[in-house]
């Protein structure tokens, strides 16, 4: 055992494996990054690598672990921990796989153990994965954005890029350090309908799945989330049907994301309008609307 994490036996020869981090604790609308940690651990039937100290990164008076009680006998506790797994996909790609609560404490610490621990198994690239809720229409396709301390990895990718002053999640620390270690690293964030953002939405967590493939090529099935999705699309269409005010909300939505699809396709996908741009166009759409 190091002084911030317990190995759970040798480590492995890899070659060139892609981390891919899930935190809890900061956004994730819908849950949709964490159905989308969880299907990629499946199927690349990942197995414990390393546990990170929870004593030294969680605080077990906020995380209290779970008690198991059988007619008296209290058989075993749940701890939270901070888990490195590490499988391959169904092509063969080596994957390592980062999930657990976010740290309560010791954030450099700790982003500096993963970024020790990812040189020493050759990690080339890492994703971290996350959802926000925005006013985007559940009746189209889920948009992706992008985050990243390299200028050169963010002008790779094909998603939106944001300018905006928000509080940082552990992603963000972790890219910063992964950077400085001369590893690729790269935030995939999905926006998910706010109106949705308190029920799952599969749709999002396809996206997400879809944009880790483009950018690492780590193929994850989608096909048993992509018919959840479609239940869940007609559920919610249902009900946007039994309400008139909700009706045209979902109508100005669609109005704004096809304007903006016109729009980035006649620009090109170099010129992919921001974060900000899409929340004024809408703010200039509903006023329009007011005329």
């Amino acid at each position: 055992m190091t002084a911030r994490y317990t190995l759970h036996g040798e480590l492995p020869a890899l070659d060139r494996p892609v981390l891919v981090v899930m935190l809890t604790g900061w956004i994730d609308a819908s849950g949709a990054a964490a159905a989308a940690m969880a299907s990629l651990q499946e199927q690349c039937d990942t197995k414990a690598l390393a546990t990170f100290d929870g004593d030294m990164f969680i605080d077990y008076r906020a995380r209290r672990p779970v008690m198991e009680l059988r007619e008296g006998v209290n058989t075993r506790l749940q701890w939270s921990d901070i888990e490195l797994r590490h499988g391959t996909d169904a092509a063969g790609h080596p994957v390592l796989t980062l999930t657990g609560p976010e740290p309560d404490m010791q954030w450099r610490a700790f982003a500096s153990a993963v970024a020790q621990l990812t040189l020493q198994l050759g990690v080339y690239q890492m994703v971290c994965l996350g959802a926000y809720p925005f006013a985007t229409p559940h009746s189209r396709g889920s948009r992706l954005s992008c985050s990243s301390p390299s200028a050169d990895v963010v002008a790779n990718v094909p998603y939106l890029k944001n300018s905006v002053d928000v509080p940082a999640g552990m992603s963000a620390v972790l890219e910063h350090a992964l950077t400085e270690a001369g590893i690729a690293s790269l935030g995939i964030w999905v926006q998910v309908p706010h109106y949705v953002s308190a029920m799952s939405y599969p749709a999002a967590s396809v996206a997400l799945l879809d944009g880790l493939r483009e950018v690492t090529g780590i193929t994850v099935a989608t096909t048993a989330l992509g018919r959840e999705a479609e239940i869940q699309r007609a559920r919610i269409d249902q009900l946007v049907s039994g309400n008139d005010e909700h009706g045209a909300m979902v109508q100005q939505l669609e109005a704004v994301y096809d304007q903006l699809t016109e729009t980035t396709l006649s620009l090109g996908s170099s010129e992919i309008p921001s974060g900000d741009e899409l929340a004024a166009e809408f703010e200039r759409f509903l006023r329009d609307q007011d005329d």
